[in-house]
């Protein structure tokens, strides 16, 4: 036990809750995996730690143990609020709940100013999405300081993605690489969750890189968008979708013509980024 509350699987009967697949709910049990995910997090005694998707709380209260200053959990489905509500009285001051869907807050506002991280078992259906949106912030350095998230394995992998792993490398994994440093921590087994799901999940720990390489971000998105689109043709066949002199653009961003878009690093297309706005105008 980390702390006096009933064993969470009580409090699930309790409270009458299961896991909804529409919302891509997974519930985890295991004491000793969410306190490891806690200890992943770092030093939680200062500033503010978001969770998404709490549901009955395993994770909040591994947090909360593990002696994290605040919680800010973030629940849309409203069944879990009363259990969540328990859980913020055995630890008063300590658990702010707010009911809401996550892709629509703003962290900058939870912050408040002060230092943010993020530590979660991220719902399947929402993950990219959520990551895709913390990653594409217009102001940076962003408010949160790490994320440390769970993932399907095989979304994992295309995060921390290079060229070395050609296969899973793609948009995800240029936009990772350029604003941030990513790396996978350990994988949890189907096993672990109530249900299990088919495929395994991993925590990924991603950390801002405090001045990524000068380059605008709807370029980005639109060159890595267009190469990959068709990345098994040489990219000064696909790059042509963005209507300009792909020639011209790939020598501006001294890019092989013949390459194809799984063999460019992340500088290569900030440089080919870079080189489209130079076109353009």
């Amino acid at each position: 036990m980390i702390d006096d509350l009933p064993p969470l699987r009580d409090v699930v009967r309790a409270h009458g809750l299961a896991p909804r697949k529409s919302l891509g709910q997974n519930f985890l049990f295991d004491l000793n995996l969410t306190a490891r995910i806690a200890r992943e997090a770092g030093d939680l005694t200062k500033g503010v730690t978001v969770e998404v998707g709490p549901g009955p709380g395993g994770l909040t209260r591994a947090l909360l143990a593990a002696g994290a200053r605040k919680v800010v959990a973030i629940e849309q489905d409203e069944r879990f609020l009363p259990a969540l509500a328990e859980i913020g009285a055995r630890y008063p001051g300590r658990l702010e709940v707010i009911h809401g869907n996550a892709l629509e807050i703003d962290l900058a506002q939870i912050a408040s100013g002060e230092a943010l991280q993020v530590v979660a078992n991220l719902p399947y259906n929402v993950g990219t999405p959520l990551l895709t949106n913390w990653l594409e912030q217009e102001s940076w350095p962003p408010a949160w300081t790490s994320l440390t998230l769970m993932f399907q394995r095989e979304v994992a992998e295309r995060i921390v993605a290079t060229p070395d792993e050609r296969a899973d490398y793609g948009r995800l994994a240029i936009l990772a690489g350029w604003r941030a440093t990513s790396r996978i921590l350990f994988d949890v087994p189907p096993a672990a969750f109530t249900p299990p799901p088919k495929v395994t999940s991993s925590i990924v720990r991603i950390e801002p890189r405090q001045s990524p390489a000068p380059c605008r971000l709807e370029s980005l998105t639109k060159v890595a968008q267009a190469a990959f689109n068709q990345r098994r043709k040489m990219l000064r066949q696909s790059l042509k979708s963005l209507g300009v002199d792909a020639s011209a653009l790939l020598e501006k961003a001294e890019i092989d013509p013949t390459a194809r878009a799984e063999a460019i690093p992340v500088d290569g297309f900030v440089a080919l980024a870079n080189a489209y706005d130079a076109l353009r105008s």
